[in-house]
């Protein structure tokens, strides 16, 4: 058992770092404040490879496992959770495109998403169809040789701002069975989209609710076979949980870096705060949660690259532990700052806020804990994961 990082890992970690703090930091807070979707730096983390990381290789992708490309959402989460957490979904729906799409479509489609030419958004949720994804109601018709699609989905990041969208939608029968998945062009008759919706975080992705109505989709862009866009989904999603807990880790490291700064710099009673042991507790306290959830995150993305069989439970606690940790440190580094940290001239409110809806996403921790327990229950052993 290594735990420490190849050479290749730390080469991209420290380009990770390097590109975040060019491109991602001086403008971040801007981006919050001003709900701009910085379009051009994703391009240009496209341009690094970062809009492909795990996507397939033959289509423009970097095909790494989800360890190494979590060590660089964590980077990039340090200066921007919001924009990092479009860049994974984004990451999510191309891998989905260059892994199930078929050959002359993910030709087509591949280089474009990985190279950020074009951006995806995931269309799962629907208003009747959160934590329950398996009853989605949006429906596809075969019709000759094309698919139409008839539904509603909600809370979709980048909606209205990107090109191309994946979207699982009922071919079958009900549950998920009878769910297919779609690459659709964004700009397809038929796709109309709702208002931005006015977000407490992630205030540089949109995010807005899309309608189809009669909308034609060839049936080449069917991806992988009719009934198996359930499959798909989840497939997706366990990678994704580890990369929203990876940002939550990210966005956990940015607070504690900033609060380590203000220690120092800060003085109260003719002292520096990082006199005071109270302080240095909860610094201690932070710190070692940070360690025990990154490494949670990539011991679960080590599970998942291996294929084991536990895969998803292990993705589901290091979605539930990251994302609560990073939410409490995140919490704690405010806290440290006092009043300075409750205003916007300070980044410690903007991470809070944009780790708080890691949460729910991606399944909401409560989901996480049914996954996890059902596993346990099912293997009817009183031995505990490890």
């Amino acid at each position: 058992m290594d735990f420490e990082l190849s050479e290749d890992q730390r080469a991209f970690r420290d380009t990770a770092r390097e590109f975040a703090q060019r491109e991602f930091a001086p403008h971040a807070a801007r981006w919050d404040a001003e709900s701009i979707f910085p379009v051009e730096a994703l391009r240009h983390a496209g341009e690094l490879g970062f809009c492909g990381l795990y996507a397939l290789e033959e289509y423009g992708g970097l095909g790494l496992p989800r360890l190494d490309a979590s060590i660089v959402f964590e980077e990039l989460a340090a200066a921007c959770p919001s924009t990092t957490a479009y860049l994974t979904i984004h990451n999510m729906a191309t891998w989905m495109v260059t892994r199930f799409a078929r050959p002359e479509v993910a030709a087509e489609w591949g280089p474009r998403l990985t190279s950020g030419e074009v951006l995806a958004s995931y269309c799962l949720t629907e208003p009747g169809a959160g934590s329950d994804a398996a009853s989605l109601a949006t429906r596809a018709r075969r019709e000759g040789g094309h698919y139409v699609l008839d539904g509603t989905k909600a809370f979709i990041s980048g909606a209205g701002a990107t090109g191309t969208l994946v979207v699982m939608a009922r071919t079958g029968e009900a549950g998920p069975k009878g769910i297919s998945a779609f690459l659709v062009a964004a700009d397809s008759p038929g796709i109309s989209y709702g208002k931005k919706e006015h977000k407490m975080g992630w205030n540089s992705q949109p995010t807005r609710s899309i309608a189809f109505d009669g909308v034609r989709v060839p049936a080449s862009q069917l991806l992988g076979d009719e009934g198996e866009g359930f499959a798909i989904a989840m497939k997706g999603l366990d990678g994704g949980r580890i990369n929203i807990a990876t940002c939550s880790v990210g966005a956990a490291q940015g607070a504690l870096n900033a609060a380590l700064a203000y220690l120092h710099e800060r003085r109260q009673f003719g002292r520096p705060l990082a006199d005071f042991q109270a302080l240095q507790f909860k610094l201690a306290d932070m710190a070692t949660e940070l360690v025990a959830a990154r490494q949670m995150v990539r011991l679960a993305a080590s599970r998942l690259d291996a294929g084991a069989a536990d895969a998803t439970m292990y993705c589901a606690m290091a979605k539930r532990l990251a994302t609560d940790l990073g939410f409490a440190i995140c919490n704690e580094a405010l806290q440290i700052h006092g009043g300075y940290g409750y205003i916007r001239e300070y980044p410690l409110e903007r991470y809070l806020r944009d780790a708080r809806v890691h949460q729910i996403l991606e399944g909401t921790n409560e989901i996480m804990r049914v996954i996890i327990a059902r596993r346990m229950l099912a293997e009817h052993t009183t031995e505990t994961p490890r």
